[in-house]
């Protein structure tokens, strides 16, 4: 292919992701996969190397590059299947992110793969909202290896309805994760038809080889050495502190290797993850060093390579308890890398954002509570989001203020989607005035989200940066550390507790380091 050639075949197979993500959004029963976007879609090829993605989310998407041909070299595929899974030591990240997984064939040929990630509120924990406070895997939710969800076109719609709890909202969002399979087949199978398939398998050689092309190039930018940087946990939720998480990166010639020796060994609490989070984390930040048109496939990630010490934090044994790691400790891990690379381009890096997805999980089960005056009945629900907060400040401008940074890009979810699903009423939603770091450049305002409840249920919250405040550079000064409160009173940043009808939860999310004095 001619240059042409080659950037209209790659804006035609993003397309496929982008109209998956179209499908899945408006097929969507639930506001945390309608509202807050929180899905990721791709495309792979026959071996399992990433070929395209839509601007989904990060962790997802990282996560899928560097586990998906492990995933897929195990199963004997024919056309028509799909498989579902969300075990985290098997390419998953945490048990809410499920995978839908659908291979693409043509003449009879395994040409490649189309696959999906979505979280699910309620993936079966005893906790609503499934992100407890837990100390094993098993605790989280139902573990589901890959299995097959469709054969030969067909769902297993007793699989289906294990999977859903017989729940129509979770019906209707593996619905949704099966529809936009088949629109992205459906896409994929057109371009292929239009090109052939030896120009579709030639055009992705090329896209990749294109991308290792720019990669090289943007990352032979960071002078060659060893940069060093180690940050730290607040907390594992159950009595653990500080946390260490210490990476070394390598610079050679554009190549780069990130070892994470030194970091923490897995923990009680679930702030643990599997090296594929580790490994999303540190493309996100890399990736952002890169040109804009640089493609989204796995050819952008051959120069990246990175190593972790089995048992450690990054790098968890089964059953390791991981609900957190995949948003707070991933978070984390970006920090860790911006601050080894500041020594390397601190013309180029900014200071630490806010650090934390700010989870809150809520909801209740099906049980009757004492009202004021009588016994009421108190239906299930399930409900799960994340609190954006402070974006540090660079060398070039100050922090934006009040939105989600790095490993999340999901929307927050609107005041009217929420009050209409759920007995909850927000009170407060206002940024944090003056919790960004000071400097030339000020860091962001975090947020202040308030939560009235209309009925008894039960509240988890994982949030980190409520100890060690995200940092500055070249001299600003810190961001606020967030902080948590029940009816006033101060609340650990990880915990687990019930509220009656009129109690209110406050959060008050970090802000972002400031930049130069």
């Amino acid at each position: 292919m001619d240059a042409i050639e080659l950037s209209i075949f790659a804006s035609r197979i993003e397309a496929v992701c982008d109209e998956m993500g179209a499908a899945l959004r408006r097929a969507a029963f639930s506001p945390n996969i309608r509202d807050r976007l929180d899905f990721s879609c791709a495309v792979f090829d026959a071996s399992g190397e990433l070929c395209a993605q839509a601007a989904h989310i990060p962790v997802h998407l990282g996560s899928m590059a560097y586990a998906m041909r492990d995933i897929v070299g195990g199963i004997a595929w024919r056309d028509g299947d799909m498989v579902v899974l969300n075990d985290p030591y098997l390419g998953g990240t945490h048990l809410p992110d499920v995978t839908v997984i659908a291979p693409l064939f043509g003449a009879g040929c395994l040409l490649g793969f189309i696959a999906n990630r979505a979280h699910h509120a309620d993936i079966g924990a005893a906790a609503p909202g499934s992100m407890p406070i837990s100390r094993s895997l098993d605790e989280e939710g139902m573990v589901i290896p890959a299995t097959l969800l469709r054969r030969d076109g067909r769902t297993d719609e007793t699989l289906m309805t294990r999977l859903s709890g017989g729940r129509v909202e979770a019906q209707g969002d593996f619905a949704a994760q099966i529809s936009a399979n088949l629109t992205g087949l459906a896409r994929l199978h057109g371009l292929v038809e239009a090109v052939g398939i030896s120009d579709y398998e030639a055009g992705l050689g090329a896209l990749n080889d294109y991308a290792e092309r720019l990669a090289l190039t943007a990352l032979a930018t960071i002078p060659d050495g060893r940069y060093r940087c180690e940050d730290f946990l607040d907390d594992d939720g159950v009595g653990t502190t500080d946390l260490r998480i210490a990476a070394t990166i390598t610079v050679a010639a554009g190549r780069v290797h990130v070892d994470f020796d030194g970091t923490a060994p897995q923990a009680a609490g679930n702030v643990n993850c599997p090296l594929s989070v580790a490994a999303a984390a540190v493309y996100y930040v890399l990736r952002c060093l890169m040109p804009r048109e640089t493609p989204a496939c796995a050819g952008a990630f051959r120069p990246i390579t990175l190593s972790a010490p089995p048992g450690c934090l990054l790098n968890a044994c089964r059953p390791a308890a991981v609900a957190a790691g995949n948003v707070e400790t991933s978070t984390r891990v970006v920090d860790v890398i911006c601050g080894a690379l500041a020594a390397a381009l601190p013309q180029r890096i900014p200071a630490a954002s806010h650090g934390s997805m700010n989870n809150v999980a809520m909801g209740a089960r099906d049980r009757t509570a004492m009202g004021a005056r009588e016994e009421i009945a108190v239906p299930r629900w399930d409900y799960y989001e994340t609190i954006g907060g402070g974006m540090g400040a660079g060398p070039l401008g100050g922090g934006l203020s009040a939105l989600q940074t790095h490993m999340t890009n999901t929307l927050n979810t609107p005041i009217e989607a929420l009050e209409s699903n759920y007995p909850v009423r927000v009170t407060r939603y206002e940024v944090r005035r003056g919790s960004g770091g000071s400097g030339r450049r000020r860091g962001g305002d975090g947020i202040v989200r308030e939560f009235q409840f209309l009925a008894p249920a039960q509240v988890t919250l994982l949030t980190e940066r409520r100890r060690h405040a995200p940092w500055g550079l070249a001299g600003g000064g810190p961001g606020a550390t967030g902080e948590n409160q029940l009816n006033g009173a101060p609340l650990p940043g990880k915990s687990s507790f019930t509220v009656a009808a009129g109690d209110r939860v406050t959060i008050y999310t970090p802000g972002g380091g400031g930049w130069g004095k």
